[in-house]
C-alpha cells in the first residue's frame, strides 16, 4: 500500500510539472522506488496514469457539479470555464501524454466533465443566456477547445484571460447571434 501512494503521488506531481515525460522510470525516481516496484503497485503504468489523472479530474468534476447547484446555468458556466482554465494551464500536457492509453476512470471522468458542462450550457440557453442557433453539442465543442487552446497558450496576465472568456462568452451571447 505504501508503494501505491508513493508512487501515485510521484505520477501526480509529475503531471504538474510542464514538459516532464511521464515514464515509469520518472516516476519510480520521483518516488523512491524502484521501476519495477512502481509497476507491481498498479499492474502497469496505464493504471498507475489512470489513478493519477483521476485524482486530478475528481476535484474539477465536482466543483462544475457543484457550481450547477449553488448558482444559475450562466454563470456556473462563467466561473467554472476561468477555475478550468487554471487547470488546463498547469496540467494541459497530460493530454499530450495520455493518447493510446487504457484509462477507464479518466475516460469516466471526462465524460461527467463533459455532462457537466453541457448542463450548464443547456440550463444557460433555457434561461436565454447562451444562443440557441448552434447545436449544444458544437456549443460544448467550442467551449472546451477554445479553452483547451487558452490554457495551452499560457496568457501572461489575468486580464487577458478575462479577454478571452468575454470574447468566447460574448460570441455565446444572443445578441451575437445575428
Amino acid at each position: 500500500m505504501r508503494n501505491r501512494v508513493l508512487s501515485l503521488e510521484a505520477a501526480t506531481a509529475l503531471l504538474a510539472e510542464p514538459g516532464t515525460t511521464l515514464t515509469v522510470e520518472a516516476i519510480a525516481t520521483r518516488a523512491g522506488l524502484g521501476a519495477a516496484t512502481v509497476v507491481r503497485a498498479f499492474g502497469g503504468k496505464d493504471a498507475l496514469l489512470d489513478a493519477a489523472v483521476s485524482r486530478l479530474l475528481e476535484p474539477v468534476v465536482q466543483r462544475a457539479r457543484d457550481l450547477l447547484t449553488e448558482t444559475t446555468p450562466y454563470q456556473a458556466l462563467r466561473t467554472f470555464l476561468r477555475e478550468l482554465l487554471a487547470f488546463q494551464a498547469a496540467h494541459h500536457a497530460i493530454n499530450d501524454q495520455l493518447g493510446g492509453l487504457d484509462l477507464p476512470a479518466t475516460t469516466a471522468l471526462r465524460a461527467d466533465l463533459v455532462a457537466a458542462v453541457k448542463e450548464m450550457i443547456e440550463g444557460a440557453r433555457r434561461d436565454g443566456a447562451v444562443r440557441t442557433d448552434l447545436d449544444p453539442a458544437v456549443t460544448t465543442t467550442l467551449i472546451g477547445q477554445t479553452a483547451l487552446a487558452i490554457a495551452r497558450a499560457r496568457p501572461s496576465s489575468p486580464d487577458l484571460v478575462n479577454a478571452y472568456l468575454t470574447v468566447l462568452l460574448d460570441g455565446l451571447s444572443p445578441q451575437g447571434s445575428t
